[in-house]
């Protein structure tokens, strides 16, 4: 079982920390941004398309994106209580190696819903 380690390689680019993600933690995944099945992921891809590492990097809301905000995405936040708009702020204020510091510090993949 890997550690959790601050590493900006590890940040979604949805925003949210795989460095503490247990199927990635138990070597199962390589990571969202090197993961090549993770195809289906819209958000991904368009970070992809528009050379981004994460949302954080667009000009555009997340909030008022669609393929940010999709049903997935709602039903992942239920389920974990995760606030991933508020990962994408922290990254557009703080960058992403003191996201990966805070994340790795705090051993979790999110921000917790308030």
């Amino acid at each position: 079982m890997k550690t959790i380690i601050s590493d900006t390689q590890n940040i979604a680019a949805c925003g949210l920390y795989c460095g503490a993600c247990r199927k990635y933690l138990a070597g199962k995944c390589p990571g969202c941004r090197l993961n090549e099945k993770a195809s289906w992921c819209k958000t991904r891809s368009c970070c992809m398309a528009n050379k981004f590492n994460t949302c954080a990097e667009c000009p555009r809301d997340v909030n008022n994106c669609k393929l940010y905000s999709n049903w997935i995405a709602k039903v992942f936040a239920f389920l974990f209580n995760s606030d991933r708009a508020a990962c994408i702020r922290y990254i557009k204020e703080k960058g992403e190696k003191a996201f990966a510091e805070e994340m790795s510090k705090r051993k979790c993949q999110t921000i917790k819903r308030k």
